[in-house]
């Protein structure tokens, strides 16, 4: 896989109209674009189904965490609607996570779509361990907890997580074959903003990252064409593949 492959390029903005631009602006280089809630709450499925006809993979990544029967059932309308992958909170729980996983298995099957991979976030990359243990309560660090969370991802029989580039080497070591989505990429020329753990492409593909997720340091430049020749250039000093 070319490294640019590799990214996801987020289309962190509110309109529809905004999302297609940009991706009919990187389509020739970019194949997968990320839909947060920001976006898909403006403009529905039809961004989704308006990416997948321009031959573009979605990753939807709304981060589903609720009952079991209720997210089991919003990852199957997820699945109709042909995204490539999506997220929920493994903090949801292993019987969340494994009802979703069987509903999707036999809702795939038994009509004959493409199943997506399906995504588990660990713990987002704007906590670090001050919001850890004094707000959310849990006491052990931030690299026990991702490990944790991943061990249940993989036991509901999700395809990867989402983590952080700090814990990619970690994870990476315990579990060899795991789906790696990791946020947080920063280029050397940009800066980090509210994201508290980030690392650079060269370095987040040199610990194993199997796809990273970037928006802003593309997207807020003066030049996000440039921006992106920049960041492959990155990439492709740090992994050859």
């Amino acid at each position: 896989m070319k490294s640019e492959d590799r990214i996801i390029l987020a289309l962190d903005v509110a309109g529809y109209e905004e999302a297609i631009d940009i991706a009919s602006r990187f389509r020739d280089h970019i194949d997968i674009f990320k839909v947060g809630p920001e976006l898909f709450t403006s403009s529905g499925p039809r961004i989704v189904e308006q990416l997948n006809l321009m031959g573009k993979r979605v990753f939807l990544d709304l981060k589903y965490h609720d009952i079991p029967s209720t997210v089991s059932r919003a990852v199957e309308v997820a699945a109709r609607l042909g995204v490539f992958m999506l997220t929920l909170h493994t903090m949801g729980g292993l019987e969340m996570m494994r009802q979703t996983v069987d509903r999707l298995v036999e809702v795939t099957l038994r009509d004959n779509i493409t199943r997506p991979k399906l995504l588990g976030v660990t713990v987002l990359t704007s906590i670090d361990r001050e919001v850890l243990i004094n707000e959310l309560g849990i006491t052990h660090n931030i690299t026990l907890q991702v490990r944790h969370l991943a061990g249940l991802a993989i036991k509901a029989g999700l395809d990867g997580v989402v983590a952080s580039p700090n814990e990619l080497e970690m994870l990476r070591f315990h579990y060899k074959d795991l789906l790696i989505v990791t946020p947080g990429i920063r280029p050397s020329w940009s800066q980090k903003d509210d994201q508290k753990r980030t690392m650079t492409p060269s370095e987040a593909m040199r610990k194993g990252a199997d796809y990273i997720v970037v928006g802003r340091p593309i997207l807020s430049h003066p030049d996000p064409s440039h921006a992106l020749e920049m960041l492959i250039e990155e990439m492709r000093f740090g992994y050859s593949g």
